[in-house]
């Protein structure tokens, strides 16, 4: 039996789960992990400017492709409570990545070593698991299993920390037998699936709510399939976004009180029967007055996981299933039901979805300068086509996003969905322009999320990773302000100063370009609306020619509130700006205005 060290065994396991990017960044109680990175070869290292980084980029890495998993790699201590957000927000968006840790020595662990803090314990609430070996020999059986935990049923991430001491001690091992563990999903059944489908039969307005765990199940083909099968208009959550193509004619739009299209909540609220798959009714989608969400219609709750059956409100039926499974069924009976003349015709529903949809638009052309930021986003979609991966985390710009751009492919919105931490965009932007260099990436940040984790832009740099920034700054905390209005305060969300090396940006403070600069990547400012077009190409170029990142900053006037309810009510939204009365004022929507 061949033996090597306990981390050179992690290493190989790695490999065969089908590893072959890392990110991380060494210290000395991972370093034995480091060595067998080295020795054994085969997995390709990114080394980031900050844990919490690594471990986004982790996140980007495994959102951008089927299959993928993100690996984040650190030492000892802080490393692992650096990750922590990382796997919050992979376990709140179902995203499996693996956190690697490096550890004090088994004996040293209960006498307060250097850098000795339970990590297992603290990631435990935002993990499937999180495991400290204390045995060299376990350490094979803790990856094969972290892997079978990931990939089964509701995805998620784990944590493994490695005592130095495990790393070095060497076992028996045969990397050419392992296999890895079979996955676990469960599949629904076809009496639930005909019992499921058995609600449009007395249904007129039927929608699909399509959620992440359809992209998750890779089964956006699928969706598409079943929703012509049977006619029915699709509601794509903020995570579902691209499960359908937003210009295909039963893409219905979004729906809820922040990230959602005023046709979209329009349609929803018409409907009498709904249908989630892979969906888990979040509040930003549903809104907290749930009455107003749910009277009046039956629902249809299908989930990889039980538990979220019911967890939100009680549906009419639930399924526990994965959702590619449960979609395969569903096609297989809406044929036969089709076949023999039993399914309803829902051919005048979805025209009045489609009617809605070039009705009631939002404005997004103003020429107002310093400029609006609906404009940014109409420039967007002229400069960035459907091949574009748009990736970005929360905040109004995040927000406004949503109302306003254009997704048409899977994984090309790439969005830290529940748990929104600032800083997020530039590593996810990195591990998503990684795991598939060939697709275009296009991040979006506000100021504030942009300044929080404003180091990784050096790794992009130094790895040689380009992709297009967009950077709307208001000097604000955008969001926060917004809601504070409702409290009737304006407090400790101005960002601005008048910096005293860049005089000529005036109280925008914070000279984005120079930083930018600074750190290996290109930069472009813009303050004229009609000249985004032209520095959007420009970036493009740039970013292909020397193979960085290039933000695009635009500055915005300092405030806009964008359309959302101030209630967090789905049915009770605001709209803030003028709407689009005639086609001009909203030249880049799916469907031409009609008035």
């Amino acid at each position: 039996m061949p033996r090597m060290t306990a981390a050179a065994a992690a290493v190989e396991i790695l490999k065969r789960e089908g590893i072959d990017q890392a990110f991380g960044v060494p210290g000395a109680a991972i370093n034995p992990f480091y060595r067998e990175l080295k020795n054994v070869g085969g997995i390709s290292h990114t080394l980031a400017r900050h844990v919490e980084g690594a471990s986004h980029m982790a996140e980007g890495y495994t959102r951008a492709k089927a299959g993928n998993i993100g690996v984040c790699i650190g030492t000892s201590g802080p490393a692992g409570t650096d990750m922590i957000t990382g796997l919050y927000s992979a376990i709140a968006d179902s995203i499996p990545i693996l956190c690697i840790t490096g550890q004090a020595p088994v004996s040293k662990l209960h006498k307060e070593d250097f850098q000795a803090v339970d990590i297992a314990t603290i990631a435990k609430p935002v993990t499937k698991a999180a495991t400290t070996v204390l045995e060299a020999a376990q350490v094979p059986g803790v990856f094969q299993q972290a892997f079978h935990l990931m990939r089964s049923g509701r995805p998620g991430p784990v944590l493994i920390d490695l005592p130095i001491d495990v790393q070095l001690t060497e076992i028996e091992f045969d990397p050419e037998t392992y296999e890895p563990l079979p996955v676990y999903k469960p599949s629904a059944t076809r009496a639930q699936a005909e019992k499921a489908l058995s609600f449009l039969l007395e249904a007129e307005r039927p929608l699909i709510v399509a959620g992440g765990g359809i992209i998750n199940a890779d089964a956006t083909d699928l969706l598409v399939e079943f929703a012509e099968l049977t006619g029915i208009p699709v509601i794509s959550t903020l995570m579902g976004w691209g499960t359908i193509p937003d210009d295909h004619e039963l893409a219905a739009g979004m729906v809820g009180v922040q990230t959602a299209h005023r046709y979209g909540n329009a349609t929803f609220l018409e409907s009498d029967t709904v249908i989630g798959i892979g969906n888990r009714w979040a509040n930003r989608h549903t809104g907290y007055n749930l009455e107003a969400y749910t009277k009046g219609r039956k629902f249809v709750h299908v989930d990889i996981e039980p538990t979220q059956i019911g967890k939100i409100f009680a549906p009419d039926y639930g399924i526990a299933s994965d959702a590619k499974v449960a979609l395969e069924l569903f096609i297989e009976i809406a044929k036969e039901w089709k076949a023999a003349g039993k399914l309803p015709d829902f051919s005048a529903w979805a025209a009045s979805a489609q009617e809605r949809k070039a009705t009631l638009q939002r404005r997004t052309h103003f020429e107002n300068i310093p400029m609006k930021p609906q404009r940014v986003y109409e420039e967007m979609n002229k400069a960035f086509g459907p091949e574009t991966r748009y990736v970005t985390t929360i905040g109004l710009s995040q927000i406004a996003a949503a109302q306003f751009l254009h997704v048409y492919k899977p994984r090309h919105w790439v969005n830290c969905g529940q748990a929104g931490p600032l800083g997020w965009t530039i590593p996810a932007a990195i591990g998503a322009a990684t795991a598939q260099p060939e697709t275009p990436v296009v991040a979006l940040s506000g100021d504030y999320d942009f300044q929080f984790m404003i180091e990784e832009l050096a790794v992009a740099a130094q790895h040689k990773v380009p992709y297009v920034h967009v950077l709307v700054n208001n000097a604000y905390l955008g969001l926060i302000r917004q809601a504070q209005g409702g409290l009737g305060i304006n407090f400790e969300v101005n960002l601005e100063f008048e910096n005293i090396n860049t005089p000529e940006i005036g109280v925008y403070g914070v000279d984005h370009v120079k930083v930018a600069e600074g750190l290996g990547v290109k930069a472009i400012r813009v303050t004229d609306p009609d000249k985004l077009g032209e520095a959007f190409e420009e970036a493009k170029k740039l970013a292909q020619e020397f193979q960085v990142p290039v933000v695009v900053e635009a500055i915005l006037e300092r405030i806009t509130n964008i359309a959302m309810s101030k209630t967090v009510d789905m049915s009770d939204v605001t709209e803030f700006e003028e709407l689009a009365t005639e086609p001009g004022h909203a030249p880049t929507a799916i469907k031409s205005l009609q008035v």
